[in-house]
């Protein structure tokens, strides 16, 4: 590990972040800056001087190496037998992870985050890597919901739409780690231009946290940064978003249930033989 070999050349608030991350990976993988910063007893700008003098970009991208370095290096996990086993100790583990899930969702939350987007004469929609299958599910789901959204795949187009936005419009993201580069660009000029910000995240102190106005925290199976990175389940973020958009459509009553009937029709019309 390269912390270990520049350590002792490191300045003395440095040499102290360093040593901390060396004494306990798994912790500095689950925290962000500020919190390690706290924890160590120097300014958050010394973690990332850390960071960047051990070759990194920034304290995400070493948190990110950290838990690729433990992640490889521990002893493989014993195998479930044959891929049944596999499929089936992934279920087990997801539907172990529900009350936690259900349990980080606040009421207060949920109806701000609804109203806004029953309210909104525009929603536009940002979401880039594996959370952008979850924006083109979210926007269609909206739509047959009579709440129409806009999800363009390109990251380019969503800065643009969002830089487009104004007071009262929406911007709703969807980021697992909370720091996808692209969704916080899209964040900030929604937040520029006056838009409410609704952010979906696993992480409840990430930079997408502080640039949103709502935020609903959808934890990740088992808690840990470095299993968002390595597992990168979206599976409680699709299920949360199915019940916000039902919620949705009990809040908005006869034209909810209008709109639900007006797309079952539609289906059922697209049905062949």
């Amino acid at each position: 590990m390269r912390i270990a070999a520049l350590a002792p050349s490191l300045a003395r608030g440095e040499r102290r972040v360093a040593e901390a991350i060396a004494t306990d990976v798994q912790r500095a993988v689950d925290m962000t800056a500020q919190e390690l910063a706290e924890a160590v007893g120097v300014g958050r700008a010394s973690v990332i001087r850390t960071a960047q003098t051990l070759g990194y970009d920034g304290y995400p991208q070493l948190r990110v190496a950290l838990a690729r370095e433990k992640a490889f290096g521990a002893a493989a996990p014993a195998a479930a037998e044959g891929s049944l086993g596999v499929v089936r100790a992934a279920v087990d583990r997801f539907a172990r992870a529900l009350p936690h899930t259900a349990g980080a969702v606040t009421e207060d939350a949920v109806e701000a985050f609804v109203a806004a987007l029953d309210q909104a004469p525009r929603v536009v929609i940002a979401a880039s890597g594996l959370s952008a299958p979850l924006g083109y599910d979210f926007a269609m789901r909206l739509t047959s919901a009579g709440r129409p959204a806009e999800f363009l795949p390109d990251t380019l187009a969503q800065h643009i739409g969002a830089r487009q936005l104004v007071a009262g419009d929406v911007l709703l993201t969807i980021s697992g780690s909370g720091a996808n580069a692209a969704t916080l660009h899209a964040a900030d000029a929604a937040r520029d231009a006056g838009a409410t910000v609704l952010a979906l995240t696993a992480f409840a102190r990430s930079p997408l946290v502080s640039r949103a106005t709502t935020v609903l925290v959808v934890p990740p199976v088992t808690g840990s940064f470095q299993d968002e990175l390595m597992q990168t389940s979206r599976a409680a973020f699709a299920l949360v978003i199915e019940a916000l958009v039902e919620a949705l459509v009990v809040r908005r009553g006869p034209r909810g249930r209008g709109a639900r009937e007006a797309t079952l029709a539609v289906v059922s019309e697209s049905l062949g033989e």
